[in-house]
């Protein structure tokens, strides 16, 4: 696929331990000529953690896209009235964001971008991290899995030992899982 000119929305949200890999698959992206539109979470806006501090994280997804990320309700609402995006991406999606996707709930920057944008019937990509996908969030996982255009990167357990319940994103399949939710279809084996 030829991503020459192609617009997609990046929502970060706060799995902070993510965030190097995810920062790297994102300047990967933008050294393909993609368009990059970033959106962060209000966690990951404010949050300073031992994985660094929140500016710091804006600043490097600014320099990335070459733009201001969005970060407010306000400035996410216009993506569906405007079309500006063929895809949307949230890379990390935390458990919490994960919900709020499948219950409707529309209170921050990430969420408003992800509901505007799929008014537009174009795909929707959630690269998760969560500590809880096979606790509570599974409901949530489920919910989302079989719905029109909304799209998961493969992922699997990071650590079935000492977080027996935590599943991640295999990032490193961003890329093919954008390619196949673009052709409408769901990058395979999605648990892996």
């Amino acid at each position: 696929m030829n991503f020459k000119g192609f617009n997609l929305g990046i929502c970060m949200c706060g799995s902070f331990c993510t965030y190097a890999v995810v920062m790297d698959k994102i300047r990967q992206l933008a050294d393909m000529g993609i368009n990059l539109y970033p959106i962060m979470s209000e966690a990951a806006l404010s949050n300073d953690t031992r994985f660094g501090k929140s500016v710091d994280f804006y600043e490097e997804l600014k320099s990335i896209c070459g733009k201001e990320p969005i970060t407010t309700i306000a400035e996410a609402e216009p993506i569906g009235p405007k079309k500006m995006l063929d895809a949307m991406l949230v890379a990390p999606c935390t458990g919490n964001t994960l919900a709020k996707l499948n219950n409707g709930i529309t209170d921050g920057a990430v969420t408003m971008a992800c509901k505007a944008h799929l008014r537009n019937d174009r795909p929707l990509i959630i690269a998760l991290a969560t500590n809880d996908a096979l606790g509570v969030n599974l409901q949530n996982i489920g919910g989302l899995i079989i719905r029109k255009n909304i799209y998961f990167v493969p992922f699997g357990q990071d650590d079935c030992i000492k977080k027996p319940m935590s599943m991640i994103a295999h990032f490193d399949k961003i890329l093919p899982a954008i390619e196949s939710a673009c052709e409408g279809k769901q990058l395979q084996p999605i648990i892996c």
